[in-house]
C-alpha cells in the first residue's frame, strides 16, 4: 500500500510539473527504481503512464494552441518521428550510452531559457520575419528532441522551451502549450511502440498508478501554470532543470 501510494503521488507530481515545466520523469522514474523496478521496465512503464497527464495538460492549454495550427502541422510530425526513433533506440542500445549526455543537454536548455527573452527581443527588432515556428532549424531541433524524448525524456520539456525561446518570438505561455502537445505526442508514439515490441517489459500496475496520478496532475498543472507570469515560469524551469542535473550527476 505504501509503495502504491508513493507511485500514485509521484505520478500526480510528475503530471503537474510536466505541464508547467517538464522533467516529470525525474520524479516517477527514480521512484520506480527505489521500489526495485528494473531500469528498462521502469523507463518503459513510466513513459506509458505519463501519457494521460500529457493529454489532460494539453487540453487545459487548448486556448493557447488555437493560433498555432500552421506551426503544429510542421512540428508535430517531426516530434512524432523523433519519438519513434528514440523508442527504437531504447530497445537496441544500452541505456548508459545516451544518459551520459543528459546533464549537458539539460544545461544547454537552461541557458536557452535564461537568454531566450533577450534573443527574442533582438530577433523581433532586427529580423521580424525570422525565427518563426516554420524554420528548418526548429523543425530539425524538435525532431532531435523527439529522439531524446522517446529514448529517455527527462526534461525534454525544458529543452523544447529553451529551443523555441531562441528560435521563435512566440510568447512563453504559447510555447508551453506547444511543448505540452509535442511531448505528449512523443510519449504516445513511444508508448505504442513499447506495447507492440516490448510488452514483456511493461509493468501494468506501475503504469496504472502513474497514469491515474499523472492524469489528475495534468489537470492541476494546466490550471496552475496558466496563472504564472513569464518570470515565475522561467524561475521554475531553471530550478527544476538544476535539480534534474544534480540528480543525474550525483545519483546516476
Amino acid at each position: 500500500m505504501i509503495e502504491a501510494l508513493a507511485i500514485l503521488a509521484a505520478g500526480f507530481w510528475a503530471g503537474m510539473i510536466n505541464v508547467v515545466v517538464g522533467s516529470g520523469t525525474l520524479v516517477t522514474f527514480p521512484t520506480l527504481l527505489f521500489f526495485g523496478y528494473p531500469p528498462l521496465v521502469a523507463n518503459i512503464s513510466n513513459n506509458i503512464g505519463l501519457v494521460g497527464g500529457g493529454i489532460t495538460g494539453t487540453i487545459g492549454y487548448r486556448r493557447e494552441l488555437a493560433a498555432h495550427g500552421p506551426a503544429l502541422r510542421r512540428l508535430l510530425p517531426a516530434s512524432l518521428a523523433g519519438g519513434l526513433t528514440g523508442a527504437a533506440l531504447l530497445l537496441v542500445l544500452p541505456d548508459s550510452a545516451f544518459r551520459a549526455i543528459v546533464p549537458a543537454l539539460i544545461g544547454l536548455g537552461l541557458v536557452m531559457v535564461i537568454w531566450g527573452p533577450a534573443l527574442q527581443r533582438f530577433i523581433k527588432k532586427h529580423r521580424p520575419s525570422a525565427g518563426t515556428p516554420h524554420s528548418l532549424a526548429l523543425t530539425a531541433g524538435i525532431y532531435v528532441l523527439g529522439i531524446y524524448g522517446g529514448y529517455f525524456g527527462a526534461a525534454q520539456g525544458v529543452l523544447i522551451i529553451g529551443l523555441m525561446s531562441v528560435l521563435t518570438t512566440t510568447a512563453l505561455q504559447s510555447i508551453t502549450a506547444l511543448k505540452n502537445l509535442l511531448t505528449t505526442g512523443v510519449n504516445a508514439i513511444a508508448a505504442v511502440t513499447f506495447m507492440i515490441v516490448a510488452w514483456d517489459s511493461v509493468d501494468w500496475q506501475a503504469v496504472a498508478l502513474i497514469a491515474a496520478g499523472a492524469t489528475l496532475g495534468g489537470v492541476a498543472g494546466a490550471r496552475f501554470g496558466r496563472r504564472l507570469s513569464p518570470l515565475v515560469m522561467r524561475t521554475i524551469i531553471v530550478s527544476v532543470g538544476l535539480i534534474a542535473i544534480g540528480k543525474l550527476v550525483l545519483f546516476p
